[in-house]
């Protein structure tokens, strides 16, 4: 232990580096004010020149009850009713939940999942962190391996190693449950309005559709698969361009249920009942997804469970304790509401 000890880089050494006192290093570390940016700068340079973590010695067990939550927006039922799953689960286990918005960051240099704003959690003796939809990168990763922070990723935006772990649902299951209640309605001009490219609980979405366009001998045709994000304005802007085709869907398979209700707002445009002229389906089962006019057809992911379940795993992970899963997934149901029908004249 003493060789591991002696061979980490200790403050003294960064504020040796920095040309500051070790207190003024200590300041800056800990994000104390009245420090000049020029001296903040130097210090953060040479933390990260060093490779330094900081050193929080032995934690006590209150130590490891607080977690942090970050989240790309929460300007979504999606995100509130993952919120609600961690805080239960958090009231259960007698856990501080604190929440991080990437979007109310507004560029700051310690801004969620920075490496300053890393190194104060590791200081704060965070049992770790859940990212919930966003991007992990590989140097967040390890910069969170390296500070002792445990991870655990909800609906993760990219692909990620197999010794991070993550919590979603049986995606390819829903997208092939959707599609397959399409088909059987009937409809074989079905498209598919995804999230963003790069996201993986998307993409497994998109997987299923094909799966179950090509086990009934139908072709998927380009012109219907389009993939923006799992917004209103996404799902509004490819409704549009999907219904302005020259030979248009008849049902449409959204990614989300956000995106479902912009769907159902482009076929109010263009003067189609739904489901008479269009069918959709959504994807979550959020509470708004029996809000809508008609009640929306959805994939129903647990996803107050999926927070639960990612809160319970960080903490097995911060007492040392192997994950049961590496890569957790909940199942799907379909739920048939009033915004799917028979293909007229099938």
């Amino acid at each position: 232990m003493s060789t591991t000890n002696a061979s980490r880089p200790t403050l003294e050494q960064v504020a040796r580096a920095a040309g500051v006192s070790k207190a003024t290093a200590s300041k800056v570390l800990n994000h104390r004010p009245n420090i000049s940016a020029e001296t903040r700068r130097r210090v953060e340079e040479a933390i990260e020149q060093l490779g330094y973590v900081p050193s929080t010695g032995p934690r006590e067990t209150t130590a490891l009850r607080k977690v942090n939550v970050v989240f790309d927006t929460l300007v979504n039922v999606y995100s509130m009713q993952v919120l609600d799953g961690i805080v239960a689960a958090g009231h259960t286990h007698d856990v501080e939940v604190i929440v991080d918005v990437l979007d109310s960051a507004g560029g700051r240099p310690n801004g969620p999942l920075s490496p300053g704003w890393i190194r104060q959690l590791a200081t704060q003796g965070r049992a770790g962190v859940i990212v919930v939809t966003s991007e992990l990168t590989p140097d967040q990763r390890d910069q969170m391996r390296a500070a002792g922070l445990s991870v655990v990723v909800i609906d993760p935006l990219n692909p990620l190693d197999d010794e991070v772990v993550s919590v979603g649902s049986t995606n390819f299951t829903g997208g092939l449950q959707a599609t397959k209640h399409l088909l059987g309605l009937g409809h074989r001009r079905i498209a598919y309005a995804g999230g963003p490219p790069v996201s993986g609980a998307s993409r497994e979405r998109l997987q299923g559709y094909l799966s179950a366009l090509s086990d009934d001998g139908i072709a998927a045709d380009p012109a219907l698969v389009l993939e923006e994000g799992f917004t209103f304005l996404a799902g509004l802007e490819m409704a549009t361009t999907l219904l302005g085709l020259p030979e248009r869907p008849t049902a449409i398979f959204a990614g989300c249920d956000a995106s479902a209700l912009g769907v159902l707002e482009a076929a109010r445009r263009h003067s189609l009942r739904v489901p008479e002229d269009l069918s959709v389906v959504g994807y979550d089962d959020t509470y708004s997804a029996l809000s809508t006019a008609p009640p929306l057809t959805t994939v129903r992911q647990p996803i107050i469970d999926m927070g639960r379940v990612a809160l319970r795993t960080l903490l097995q992970q911060s007492r040392g304790e192997r994950p049961d899963s590496h890569h957790i997934q909940l199942a799907t149901q379909l739920v048939i509401r009033e915004s799917t029908a028979a293909l007229s004249g099938s």
